[in-house]
C-alpha cells in the first residue's frame, strides 16, 4: 500500500496532543492503513505504540466495552507516554466515554470510524472540544495511479473516469470482481448503515431517491427539484423527507453538497446546490448497458482534486450563467469550467463563452480531455491528464 503522506503530514502536528485524534471518511477509503502509517512512523521513533482492530473478533470479544478498554490501557501505561490506536473503535460498547477518559491519561489517543455505528454527527455529539478530525477520501488519480503500478497493474484516466478510487477496487483482478466489490460495498453503506440506523421503512422508496441522486452527480438541485421528479415517477415525497435522505448521505461521507456563489449578492445562495459524489464508481455501478456518464464523471473527479488540494468550492452564478467552480485559496480566486471536451464548435464557443464579461481579476481556467491546447490569452486551457499530475491551479 502507498504512504498518504498528504494525511499524515496533517495529523503529524498533533501526535502529541492531548486531543481525540479522529481520522474519518466513507467506508474502505483506506482510514485504517493511514492510521496503521501513522503507527509505524512512531514505533520508528522508538514511541510506545499500542494498536487495538476491533473489527477482529478476538479482540473485541477480549474488550467488549468502555470499561474493559480503559482496563486493558491501564495495564499497558508506563512512564513514558502511551500512543493509543483504536481502529474501528465504535464495535465496543461505550466508546465515546473510553475516549473522554483516556484523553486524560498519559497517552494520545486515535480512532478511526465510518460505519453506521459512527458517523460525522457524532464527533460533535459525543466528543465536543475533544477532538481534531480528518477526513480521508478515495484515491485522487495520483495516488491510485502509484498504487496501481505498485501492484504491476496497467491504470488510465479513463479507468479512474469509470471506476473511481476505492483502494481495493484497483486490486480486483477483472471487472466482474470490480463490480461485484464495488456493488457490495454500495450495499454495505446504503442497505446495512443507512436504513438500518435510521430506520427507514419506505425501503424501495429511499432506495430510488439516492439511485437518482448518485447517478445525477455534478448537477444543480434542490429538495423541491427532486421531490417533484420523484413525483413524475409517480412516488409522493415531501421536500423535508428528501433534506433528511440527503443528509443521512452527506453524514456516511457519500456525497458533498456545493452551495452556489452569487457575486452579484457577494455571498452563497442557500436553497440550490450542486452534488457530487464522495467517488465516481457511484455513478458508474449505476450506469445502464455500460453507457457511463463521463462528462459529469470527469468534473466529479475535478471537485474531488480540487477539495484534496484544499480549495474552498462554490459554484459561480454570474448573470443567470453558470461557472462549475469558484475556487479560492489562500486569498487567491479561480473561476474554473469543466467539460469532457471542447473539439467541437459549438462546444468550444459554449464553455467559452462562460467567461464573457467576467473580468481578469481571476484566473479563468477551462479543464477538458482534449489532447490539444485550447488556451487563449484569457482563459488558460488545461489539459485533463496534466491537471490530474499537478499540485495546484
Amino acid at each position: 500500500m502507498i504512504k498518504r503522506e498528504h494525511y499524515i503530514s496533517q495529523i503529524r502536528p498533533f501526535y502529541e496532543s492531548g486531543l481525540v485524534k479522529i481520522i474519518t471518511g466513507i467506508r474502505r477509503c483506506g482510514k485504517s492503513i493511514i492510521l496503521q502509517q501513522v503507527c509505524k512512523e512512531l514505533e520508528s521513533e522508538a514511541k510506545r505504540c499500542l494498536f487495538l482492530d476491533f473489527d477482529m473478533r478476538p479482540v473485541r470479544k477480549k474488550i467488549p466495552d468502555a470499561d474493559a478498554l480503559i482496563a486493558f490501557v491501564d495495564e499497558h501505561l508506563g512512564n513514558e507516554k502511551l500512543y493509543l490506536f483504536l481502529d474501528e473503535v465504535q464495535n465496543i460498547e461505550g466508546w465515546n466515554e473510553a475516549c473522554r477518559t483516556l484523553r486524560l491519561y498519559n497517552c494520545s489517543v486515535f480512532v478511526t470510524g465510518s460505519n453506521s455505528k459512527l458517523l460525522s454527527r457524532e464527533f460533535t455529539k459525543e466528543l465536543s472540544g475533544r477532538y481534531v478530525s480528518f477526513r480521508v477520501k478515495p484515491f485522487v488519480y495520483q495516488e491510485a495511479k502509484e498504487y496501481a503500478d505498485q501492484l504491476g497493474r496497467p491504470f488510465e484516466i479513463s479507468d479512474y473516469l469509470i471506476w473511481g478510487g476505492f483502494p481495493a477496487a484497483l486490486e480486483q483482478p477483472n471487472e466482474e470482481a470490480l463490480r461485484r466489490y464495488l456493488n457490495d460495498l454500495n450495499s454495505t453503506i446504503i442497505y446495512n448503515d443507512l436504513e438500518n440506523r435510521y430506520n427507514i421503512r419506505k425501503k424501495d422508496v429511499f432506495e430510488r431517491i439516492v439511485d437518482y441522486i448518485l447517478v445525477s452527480n455534478a448537477r444543480i438541485f434542490s429538495a423541491k427539484s427532486i421531490a417533484d421528479y420523484m413525483k413524475g415517477q409517480n412516488i409522493t415525497i415531501t421536500v423535508p423527507t428528501v433534506i433528511k435522505y440527503l443528509e443521512y448521505l452527506k453524514e456516511a461521507y457519500v456525497i458533498e453538497e456545493v452551495p452556489l456563489y452569487s457575486p452579484k449578492a457577494k455571498a452563497k445562495m442557500s436553497y440550490y446546490h450542486k452534488l457530487y459524489d464522495e467517488d465516481v464508481s457511484m455513478n458508474s455501478i449505476r450506469a445502464e448497458s455500460r453507457h457511463y456518464d463521463l462528462t459529469h464523471n470527469l468534473e466529479n473527479i475535478v471537485y474531488n482534486e480540487l477539495v484534496y488540494r484544499g480549495y474552498e468550492i462554490s459554484v459561480y452564478n454570474h448573470k443567470g450563467r453558470e461557472i462549475d467552480f469558484r475556487a479560492s485559496k489562500d486569498g487567491k480566486l479561480y473561476l474554473i469550467q469543466v467539460a469532457y471536451s471542447v473539439a467541437e464548435r459549438k462546444a468550444y464557443d459554449r464553455e467559452f463563452s462562460a467567461f464573457a464579461s467576467i473580468d481578469n481579476a481571476m484566473k479563468k481556467i477551462l479543464i477538458t480531455n482534449d489532447d490539444i491546447d485550447y488556451s487563449t490569452s484569457t482563459v488558460y486551457h488545461y489539459r485533463l491528464k496534466d491537471f490530474l499530475l499537478m499540485d495546484g491551479l
